[in-house]
Protein backbone atom coordinates (compact mmCIF):
# COMPACT_ATOMS: atom_id res chain seq x y z
CA UNK A 1 0.00 0.00 0.00
CA UNK A 2 2.72 2.58 0.56
CA UNK A 3 4.26 2.07 -2.56
CA UNK A 4 1.24 2.13 -4.18
CA UNK A 5 0.60 5.57 -2.60
CA UNK A 6 3.76 6.85 -3.06
CA UNK A 7 3.59 6.18 -7.07
CA UNK A 8 0.18 7.95 -7.22
CA UNK A 9 1.35 10.98 -5.06
CA UNK A 10 4.82 10.91 -7.30
CA UNK A 11 2.23 11.16 -10.77
CA UNK A 12 0.07 13.58 -9.25
CA UNK A 13 3.08 15.92 -8.73
CA UNK A 14 4.60 15.39 -12.07
CA UNK A 15 0.91 15.91 -13.39
CA UNK A 16 0.63 19.30 -11.19
CA UNK A 17 3.95 20.35 -12.57
CA UNK A 18 3.13 19.61 -16.24
CA UNK A 19 -0.02 21.62 -15.64
CA UNK A 20 2.13 24.32 -14.70
CA UNK A 21 5.25 24.72 -16.64
CA UNK A 22 4.18 23.27 -20.40
CA UNK A 23 2.14 26.20 -20.91
CA UNK A 24 4.67 28.53 -19.60
CA UNK A 25 6.60 26.38 -22.30
CA UNK A 26 4.42 26.71 -25.28
CA UNK A 27 4.16 30.27 -24.34
CA UNK A 28 8.05 30.80 -24.87
CA UNK A 29 8.50 28.81 -27.95
CA UNK A 30 5.66 31.07 -29.47
CA UNK A 31 7.30 34.18 -28.58
CA UNK A 32 10.52 32.94 -29.73
CA UNK A 33 8.58 32.13 -33.23
CA UNK A 34 7.14 35.60 -33.13
CA UNK A 35 10.55 37.31 -32.91
CA UNK A 36 12.32 34.80 -35.37
CA UNK A 37 9.30 35.77 -37.93
CA UNK A 38 9.78 39.54 -37.25
CA UNK A 39 13.95 39.07 -37.69
CA UNK A 40 13.23 37.61 -41.19
CA UNK A 41 10.35 40.16 -42.04
CA UNK A 42 13.24 42.79 -41.25
CA UNK A 43 16.04 41.22 -43.31
CA UNK A 44 13.70 40.54 -46.10
CA UNK A 45 12.68 44.04 -46.50
CA UNK A 46 16.31 45.49 -46.18
CA UNK A 47 16.72 42.80 -49.10
CA UNK A 48 14.08 44.04 -51.21
CA UNK A 49 14.97 47.35 -50.31
CA UNK A 50 18.56 47.40 -51.61
CA UNK A 51 18.07 44.60 -54.40
CA UNK A 52 14.83 46.24 -56.07
CA UNK A 53 16.28 49.17 -56.53
CA UNK A 54 19.60 48.05 -57.60
CA UNK A 55 18.24 45.63 -60.54
CA UNK A 56 15.92 48.49 -61.67
CA UNK A 57 18.53 51.36 -61.63
CA UNK A 58 21.11 49.45 -63.21
CA UNK A 59 19.18 47.18 -65.67
CA UNK A 60 15.21 48.00 -65.89
CA UNK A 61 15.30 51.51 -66.31
CA UNK A 62 18.12 52.44 -68.03
CA UNK A 63 17.84 49.30 -70.58
CA UNK A 64 13.68 49.56 -70.78
CA UNK A 65 12.77 53.00 -70.40
CA UNK A 66 16.42 55.45 -70.77
CA UNK A 67 16.70 58.79 -69.58
CA UNK A 68 13.39 60.26 -68.31
CA UNK A 69 15.31 63.87 -69.16
CA UNK A 70 14.52 65.35 -72.24
CA UNK A 71 17.73 66.78 -72.59
CA UNK A 72 17.22 69.80 -75.56
CA UNK A 73 14.76 71.25 -73.73
CA UNK A 74 17.04 71.70 -70.74
CA UNK A 75 18.73 75.07 -72.54
CA UNK A 76 20.28 75.74 -75.98
CA UNK A 77 23.75 74.59 -75.00
CA UNK A 78 25.67 72.18 -72.76
CA UNK A 79 29.06 73.27 -70.90
CA UNK A 80 31.46 70.65 -70.75
CA UNK A 81 34.76 70.21 -68.76
CA UNK A 82 37.74 68.38 -69.51
CA UNK A 83 36.45 67.94 -72.61
CA UNK A 84 39.43 66.97 -74.73
CA UNK A 85 39.84 63.32 -74.24
CA UNK A 86 38.14 60.44 -72.49
CA UNK A 87 34.98 60.57 -70.78
CA UNK A 88 34.87 64.89 -71.13
CA UNK A 89 35.07 64.49 -74.85
CA UNK A 90 32.34 61.81 -75.06
CA UNK A 91 29.83 63.58 -73.08
CA UNK A 92 30.14 66.37 -75.68
CA UNK A 93 30.19 64.20 -78.47
CA UNK A 94 27.20 62.86 -77.12
CA UNK A 95 25.38 65.78 -75.85
CA UNK A 96 25.85 67.12 -79.37
CA UNK A 97 24.09 64.68 -80.97
CA UNK A 98 21.14 65.00 -78.66
CA UNK A 99 20.98 68.55 -80.43
CA UNK A 100 23.16 70.15 -77.81
CA UNK A 101 25.27 73.53 -78.89
CA UNK A 102 28.45 72.46 -76.76
CA UNK A 103 30.95 74.82 -74.96
CA UNK A 104 34.38 72.91 -74.63
CA UNK A 105 36.60 74.04 -71.64
CA UNK A 106 40.34 71.86 -71.02
CA UNK A 107 43.36 73.39 -71.14
CA UNK A 108 45.04 72.99 -74.50
CA UNK A 109 43.35 75.12 -76.98
CA UNK A 110 44.47 73.09 -80.08
CA UNK A 111 42.65 69.93 -78.70
CA UNK A 112 39.68 71.99 -78.30
CA UNK A 113 39.51 73.26 -81.74
CA UNK A 114 40.56 69.61 -82.84
CA UNK A 115 37.25 68.30 -80.92
CA UNK A 116 34.80 71.66 -82.16
CA UNK A 117 36.02 70.53 -85.44
CA UNK A 118 34.76 66.68 -84.73
CA UNK A 119 31.46 67.74 -83.53
CA UNK A 120 30.46 70.51 -85.79
CA UNK A 121 31.05 67.89 -88.57
CA UNK A 122 29.18 64.85 -86.64
CA UNK A 123 26.24 66.79 -85.26
CA UNK A 124 26.14 69.98 -87.34
CA UNK A 125 25.59 71.87 -83.75
CA UNK A 126 27.65 74.91 -82.36
CA UNK A 127 30.71 75.06 -80.40
CA UNK A 128 32.31 77.08 -78.47
CA UNK A 129 35.61 76.44 -77.10
CA UNK A 130 37.57 78.55 -73.72
CA UNK A 131 41.22 77.14 -72.86
CA UNK A 132 41.24 77.23 -69.33
CA UNK A 133 43.78 75.71 -66.66
CA UNK A 134 42.05 74.53 -63.71
CA UNK A 135 44.52 73.98 -61.46
CA UNK A 136 44.53 77.78 -61.76
CA UNK A 137 42.67 80.54 -59.17
CA UNK A 138 40.09 82.92 -59.62
CA UNK A 139 40.48 84.20 -62.83
CA UNK A 140 39.77 81.55 -64.60
CA UNK A 141 36.04 81.72 -63.35
CA UNK A 142 35.68 84.78 -64.37
CA UNK A 143 36.92 84.19 -67.64
CA UNK A 144 34.14 81.56 -68.06
CA UNK A 145 31.75 83.81 -66.78
CA UNK A 146 32.81 86.45 -69.33
CA UNK A 147 33.06 83.92 -72.20
CA UNK A 148 29.07 82.38 -71.98
CA UNK A 149 27.52 85.49 -70.54
CA UNK A 150 25.41 84.97 -73.30
CA UNK A 151 24.75 81.93 -73.74
CA UNK A 152 21.86 79.85 -71.75
CA UNK A 153 23.62 76.82 -70.39
CA UNK A 154 21.04 74.05 -69.67
CA UNK A 155 23.65 70.77 -69.45
CA UNK A 156 26.51 71.10 -67.24
CA UNK A 157 29.14 68.24 -67.14
CA UNK A 158 31.68 68.85 -63.96
CA UNK A 159 34.21 65.87 -65.86
CA UNK A 160 37.77 68.12 -65.28
CA UNK A 161 40.11 66.41 -63.05
CA UNK A 162 43.53 64.53 -62.33
CA UNK A 163 44.56 62.13 -60.41
CA UNK A 164 48.05 59.90 -59.96
CA UNK A 165 50.78 59.14 -62.62
CA UNK A 166 50.64 55.97 -60.40
CA UNK A 167 49.23 54.30 -57.04
CA UNK A 168 51.81 56.45 -54.46
CA UNK A 169 51.76 56.17 -50.75
CA UNK A 170 50.61 59.45 -49.10
CA UNK A 171 54.37 60.28 -47.69
CA UNK A 172 56.25 59.65 -50.67
CA UNK A 173 53.66 61.74 -53.20
CA UNK A 174 56.57 63.64 -55.61
CA UNK A 175 56.49 67.67 -54.75
CA UNK A 176 53.57 66.21 -52.21
CA UNK A 177 52.55 70.16 -51.56
CA UNK A 178 51.96 71.18 -54.96
CA UNK A 179 50.40 68.01 -56.07
CA UNK A 180 48.04 67.67 -53.10
CA UNK A 181 47.07 71.75 -53.90
CA UNK A 182 46.80 71.30 -57.48
CA UNK A 183 44.37 68.22 -57.47
CA UNK A 184 42.43 69.67 -54.81
CA UNK A 185 42.06 72.78 -56.64
CA UNK A 186 41.03 71.35 -60.03
CA UNK A 187 38.73 68.33 -58.93
CA UNK A 188 36.86 70.01 -55.46
CA UNK A 189 37.08 73.68 -56.51
CA UNK A 190 36.51 73.47 -60.24
CA UNK A 191 33.01 71.82 -59.39
CA UNK A 192 31.82 74.00 -56.48
CA UNK A 193 33.03 77.48 -59.08
CA UNK A 194 31.12 75.83 -62.08
CA UNK A 195 28.29 75.14 -60.07
CA UNK A 196 28.10 78.19 -58.52
CA UNK A 197 28.80 79.57 -62.30
CA UNK A 198 25.47 78.14 -63.57
CA UNK A 199 23.31 76.82 -60.86
CA UNK A 200 21.48 80.33 -61.01
CA UNK A 201 20.27 80.63 -64.46
CA UNK A 202 18.85 76.53 -64.29
CA UNK A 203 16.80 77.63 -60.92
CA UNK A 204 15.70 81.15 -62.53
CA UNK A 205 14.25 78.74 -65.27
CA UNK A 206 13.46 76.18 -63.29
CA UNK A 207 15.21 73.27 -65.51
CA UNK A 208 18.36 72.15 -66.02
CA UNK A 209 20.36 69.23 -65.64
CA UNK A 210 24.19 69.26 -63.68
CA UNK A 211 26.50 66.15 -64.38
CA UNK A 212 29.61 65.75 -61.75
CA UNK A 213 32.06 63.03 -62.86
CA UNK A 214 32.89 61.68 -59.39
CA UNK A 215 34.78 57.69 -59.02
CA UNK A 216 34.26 54.41 -57.72
CA UNK A 217 37.14 54.90 -55.93
CA UNK A 218 35.39 57.63 -53.47
CA UNK A 219 33.21 54.70 -52.11
CA UNK A 220 35.40 51.41 -51.80
CA UNK A 221 39.00 50.89 -51.01
CA UNK A 222 41.19 53.26 -52.84
CA UNK A 223 44.91 52.75 -50.84
CA UNK A 224 47.64 54.82 -52.90
CA UNK A 225 45.46 56.79 -54.47
CA UNK A 226 44.21 58.66 -50.87
CA UNK A 227 44.08 62.12 -52.19
CA UNK A 228 42.37 61.61 -55.17
CA UNK A 229 39.37 59.07 -53.54
CA UNK A 230 38.94 61.62 -51.05
CA UNK A 231 38.25 64.51 -53.81
CA UNK A 232 36.18 62.44 -55.33
CA UNK A 233 34.40 61.36 -52.29
CA UNK A 234 33.56 65.10 -52.04
CA UNK A 235 32.45 65.48 -55.23
CA UNK A 236 30.14 62.64 -54.85
CA UNK A 237 28.75 63.71 -51.66
CA UNK A 238 28.34 67.42 -52.83
CA UNK A 239 26.19 66.64 -55.53
CA UNK A 240 23.71 63.82 -53.35
CA UNK A 241 23.37 66.95 -51.18
CA UNK A 242 22.81 69.55 -53.90
CA UNK A 243 20.68 67.49 -55.98
CA UNK A 244 18.24 66.95 -52.54
CA UNK A 245 18.46 71.08 -52.61
CA UNK A 246 17.63 71.92 -55.96
CA UNK A 247 15.02 69.47 -57.06
CA UNK A 248 12.37 71.31 -56.02
CA UNK A 249 13.36 74.12 -58.11
CA UNK A 250 13.69 71.63 -61.27
CA UNK A 251 17.21 71.05 -61.35
CA UNK A 252 18.68 67.59 -61.75
CA UNK A 253 22.14 67.03 -60.03
CA UNK A 254 23.78 63.21 -60.56
CA UNK A 255 27.00 61.65 -59.19
CA UNK A 256 28.58 59.16 -61.93
CA UNK A 257 31.04 57.08 -60.15
CA UNK A 258 33.66 55.50 -62.89
CA UNK A 259 35.38 52.04 -62.39
CA UNK A 260 37.64 51.81 -65.35
CA UNK A 261 37.17 53.06 -68.34
CA UNK A 262 39.63 52.74 -71.20
CA UNK A 263 41.34 56.61 -71.04
CA UNK A 264 44.43 58.37 -71.09
CA UNK A 265 43.68 58.94 -67.18
CA UNK A 266 43.41 55.46 -66.60
CA UNK A 267 46.41 53.99 -68.94
CA UNK A 268 44.01 51.15 -70.04
CA UNK A 269 44.64 51.18 -73.65
CA UNK A 270 42.29 48.79 -75.34
CA UNK A 271 38.52 48.60 -74.30
CA UNK A 272 37.39 45.27 -72.47
CA UNK A 273 33.98 43.99 -71.22
CA UNK A 274 34.86 45.65 -67.68
CA UNK A 275 36.80 48.62 -68.95
CA UNK A 276 34.88 49.66 -71.46
CA UNK A 277 35.34 52.58 -74.23
CA UNK A 278 34.47 56.30 -73.22
CA UNK A 279 31.80 56.28 -75.70
CA UNK A 280 30.05 53.18 -74.39
CA UNK A 281 30.43 54.52 -70.59
CA UNK A 282 28.70 57.77 -71.80
CA UNK A 283 25.83 55.88 -73.57
CA UNK A 284 25.07 54.35 -70.81
CA UNK A 285 25.54 56.98 -68.08
CA UNK A 286 23.15 59.68 -69.89
CA UNK A 287 20.50 56.03 -69.73
CA UNK A 288 20.74 56.58 -65.99
CA UNK A 289 19.99 60.65 -65.70
CA UNK A 290 16.77 61.32 -64.19
CA UNK A 291 16.12 57.47 -62.55
CA UNK A 292 18.95 57.54 -60.08
CA UNK A 293 21.37 60.73 -58.51
CA UNK A 294 24.19 58.64 -57.30
CA UNK A 295 25.30 55.65 -60.17
CA UNK A 296 28.47 54.09 -61.54
CA UNK A 297 27.12 54.93 -64.95
CA UNK A 298 27.74 51.32 -66.22
CA UNK A 299 26.07 48.03 -65.03
CA UNK A 300 29.12 45.76 -64.74
CA UNK A 301 30.72 48.82 -63.14
CA UNK A 302 27.82 48.49 -60.22
CA UNK A 303 28.40 44.97 -60.46
CA UNK A 304 32.09 45.44 -59.40
CA UNK A 305 30.91 48.04 -56.62
CA UNK A 306 28.72 45.37 -55.28
CA UNK A 307 31.05 42.59 -55.28
CA UNK A 308 33.84 44.61 -53.30
CA UNK A 309 31.05 45.73 -50.85
CA UNK A 310 30.30 41.77 -50.36
CA UNK A 311 33.80 41.45 -49.66
CA UNK A 312 34.02 44.26 -47.47
CA UNK A 313 30.74 43.21 -45.57
CA UNK A 314 32.00 39.84 -44.69
CA UNK A 315 35.31 40.72 -43.57
CA UNK A 316 36.77 44.90 -44.28
CA UNK A 317 40.02 43.75 -43.46
CA UNK A 318 39.73 41.32 -46.54
CA UNK A 319 39.00 44.16 -48.83
CA UNK A 320 40.64 46.60 -47.53
CA UNK A 321 44.12 43.54 -47.92
CA UNK A 322 42.85 42.75 -51.61
CA UNK A 323 42.71 46.29 -52.54
CA UNK A 324 46.43 47.21 -51.21
CA UNK A 325 47.76 44.09 -52.89
CA UNK A 326 46.80 45.13 -55.89
CA UNK A 327 47.56 48.94 -56.18
CA UNK A 328 51.14 48.15 -54.39
CA UNK A 329 51.22 45.66 -57.69
CA UNK A 330 50.62 48.63 -59.67
CA UNK A 331 52.94 50.72 -58.24
CA UNK A 332 55.71 48.05 -58.50
CA UNK A 333 55.33 47.56 -62.27
CA UNK A 334 55.04 51.44 -62.55
CA UNK A 335 58.48 51.66 -60.78
CA UNK A 336 60.03 49.21 -62.97
CA UNK A 337 58.73 50.50 -65.95
CA UNK A 338 60.64 54.05 -65.28
CA UNK A 339 63.87 52.12 -64.13
CA UNK A 340 63.58 50.62 -67.79
CA UNK A 341 62.72 53.56 -69.27
CA UNK A 342 66.02 55.89 -67.05
CA UNK A 343 68.22 53.26 -68.10
CA UNK A 344 68.15 53.14 -71.39
CA UNK A 345 68.28 56.93 -71.66
CA UNK A 346 71.55 56.26 -70.19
Amino acid sequence: MTNNHTERAYRQLLNHLSAKILPAKSKMVNAYDIFGGVCVFIVSVQLLRKVFPWIYENLLGPKLFGSSIKLKEMGEWALVTGATDGIGKAYAKALAKKGLNVVLVSRTLSKLEDVAKEIETESKVQTKVIPIDFTSGQEIYDTIQRETADLEIGVLVNNVGMSYANPEYFLAITDQEKFIEKLVTCNIFSVTRMCKLFLPGMVERRKGVVINISSLSAVIPAPLLTVYAASKAFVDKFSEDLATEYAKHGVVVQSVLPGPVATNMSKIRRPTWMACSPKAFVSSALSTLGTTRHTTGYYPHSLLELSIGLIGFISPAISRRITLNTMENIRSRALKRTAAKQENVK
